[in-house]
């Protein structure tokens, strides 16, 4: 389906019941179809929906700002006819579930943000979790990541590079991450312009005073992309907000614990009604 918005044709598709839920994507719908949890279904009306710019949705990535991204989402939910939405957002696109909560809260019920950094500054980020890494992984892990990054081709595709950190990115160091997104739409000046110039200096405790709706961070305890030591003394500061690490994940917990994942999100949602 699409909606029409100015300067942008919206794509979307829908399925499951219950409120619905906008998952936001910037590779197209597909690989979220895919890994978002099918026992979800019982539970909320999943709307993935492109960015403009994105995936099959039109008009150019680079006029997005998060105020543009509010009027975009709210054309989404008109046309799906529903007077409020949760918002759920991976890795950034989290900052951008927060942030749309924050410009309509009277449109947005809740927010999860699943491996969501609390900050835009990515030098932060890496400086953060190269450490942590280091700390916390296994020596197999490591040998296993020296390996992948060994094995890649000069000049490899960002793709290759982010299947080479499969044990940055899941809690089985050895996982075929590829079939989860095949039917990607990537369009690198999406993700360039959405991390370098969209998020750059975006801090979630800067205006923390407008978030209304309750707000779930999800992070595996294996995610050394964005590691959830990075949230210690910022959940707290946050109204509203409830971290939960899962144990057997990584970057990605509603692929490695989708059982787990849909239990924490419907029982989260219930006690935040």
């Amino acid at each position: 389906m699409t909606v029409r918005v100015a300067g942008a044709e919206l794509f979307y598709t829908t399925r499951g019941r219950g409120p619905t839920c906008l998952v936001l994507s910037a590779i197209g719908t597909q690989p979220y179809e895919r890994q978002i949890p099918a026992a979800l279904d019982e539970h909320l009306r999943l709307c993935f929906v492109d960015l403009r710019g994105a995936g099959r949705s039109t008009g150019e990535a680079t006029d997005l700002t998060f105020d543009v991204l509010a009027e975009d989402l709210e054309a989404v939910r008109a046309d799906l006819g529903v007077s409020e939405v949760v918002v759920l957002g991976h890795s950034i696109l989290g900052v951008l579930a927060i942030e749309h909560a924050r410009r309509r809260p009277a449109a947005v019920s809740h927010v999860i943000a699943v491996g969501a950094p609390p900050t835009g500054d990515m030098a932060r980020v890496l400086a953060i979790g190269k450490p942590f890494f280091e700390e916390h992984a296994s020596e197999e892990r490591k040998r296993i990541l020296r390996d992948n990054m060994a094995a890649l081709p000069p000049g490899a595709a960002p793709s290759q590079m982010v299947f080479a950190q499969t044990p940055m990115r899941f809690f089985d160091p050895r996982f075929d991450a590829a079939p989860l997104f095949e039917g990607a739409v990537t369009k690198p000046a999406v993700l360039a312009h959405v991390m370098g110039t969209l998020v750059r200096g975006w801090d979630v405790t800067a205006g923390a005073g407008a978030a209304r709706a309750p707000l779930l961070l999800a992070h595996g305890r294996h995610d050394y992309v964005v590691p959830h030591v990075m949230w210690a003394g910022v959940v707290d500061t946050l109204p509203a907000a409830t971290l939960e690490i899962f144990e057997r994940s990584g970057h990605q917990p509603f692929v490695e614990e989708p059982d787990r994942f849909t239990a924490v999100v419907a029982d989260w949602m219930g006690r935040h009604p």
